[in-house]
């Protein structure tokens, strides 16, 4: 049974001589220009820009830093509410009651294991080595108003003019360039404007934090029938039962898109793949995204990434 509990974020409760300090510090920014920098302009209410935030020190003086603080909050809380009424809009021009809850725009988090399930569930200890994120309650009512089958899927897109810019990929990893990919849900616990995305989805967007992101209920992706992967590195295709191993892990993805870079764990390791090459079923078309559960999935792999730099570097 789906989770469909609220995440709840943490309050805390501001005593008088906080709240009035943050009165002051109101004041301060009114009258004042010269006590914080002004942030650098943006071309669009969607983007969050992590370098416009302001550091937050008391060694600058009190006042100073709550103001630091509150103007760090503003930022956010505009955020939302372009979110809240962009998702307000589409709930409102909708032309029937499933349409309004299928697709939100969202503002992109890392998922971590605080969202992993109990002990005994299906994808508990697979937070990071599957394709679930955690999503709003408003894609479960979808789900029930649609009556749609499983597995469930979403598209995670990036938007044009409202996504930020492409996020530096980690060392020894290049840019997927893809602009959509799709995956199951871990529960649907998040806040309203939000979603919290495994790591791997997030290098393959080149997502950063608070990213914004169009997210919706997807029922046209076909089912897969072979898929052709490239490991990193040639030790995992020494395991002796490394196939074995694969089909048990690619049981924790709902489905697959072609260029992204999926992780499974084997005896404490961490292994990447690139996924290459995808085909549906039946006639073997090759398409950029497939179902792989409750699939008759042919799997298999192409030359390790170590192996192919190795003769780049003999070359």
């Amino acid at each position: 049974e789906a989770d469909t509990r609220t995440y709840q974020p943490q309050t805390t409760k501001i005593s008088m001589p906080r709240f009035i300090a943050l009165l002051f510090a109101l004041r301060l920014a009114t009258v004042s220009s010269s006590t914080s920098s002004p942030p650098v302009p943006v071309s669009s209410p969607f983007v969050f820009d992590i370098a416009n935030q302001r550091p937050v020190s008391f060694r600058s003086g009190p006042f100073k830093a709550v103001l630091s603080k509150w103007e760090n909050a503003r930022d956010l809380a505009l955020l939302e509410q372009s979110v809240e009424d962009h998702n307000a809009e589409i709930v409102a021009t909708a032309p029937d009651v499933v349409s309004a809850v299928t697709s939100r725009r969202l503002i992109v988090l890392p998922l971590d294991e605080r969202f992993d399930p109990p002990a005994g569930m299906f994808s508990h200890g697979h937070v990071q080595t599957g394709d679930k994120m955690s999503l709003p309650a408003c894609f479960w009512q979808a789900i029930q108003k649609k009556v749609a089958e499983v597995p469930w899927l979403f598209e995670v897109s990036r938007v044009d003019g409202v996504t930020g810019t492409r996020a530096v990929m980690p060392i020894g990893q290049e840019d997927a360039g893809l602009e959509r990919v799709c995956g199951g849900a871990i529960d649907f616990r998040s806040p309203s404007n939000y979603v919290f995305l495994p790591r791997w989805m997030m290098l393959a967007l080149a997502l950063k934090p608070r990213d914004v992101v169009d997210v919706r209920l997807i029922e046209d992706v076909p089912p897969g029938s072979a898929v052709r992967l490239r490991p990193h590195r040639s030790e995992f295709l020494q395991i002796s039962n490394h196939q074995a191993v694969l089909e048990t892990e690619l049981k924790h993805y709902s489905a697959l898109t072609r260029g992204s870079t999926i992780p499974f764990d084997y005896m404490g390791k961490r292994y990447h793949f690139d996924v290459v090459d995808l085909r549906s079923s039946p006639r073997g078309e090759k398409v950029p995204m497939a179902k792989v559960q409750d699939c008759d999935l042919a799997a298999e792999f192409t030359k390790a990434k170590d192996q192919m730099k190795a003769k780049d570097k003999k070359k």
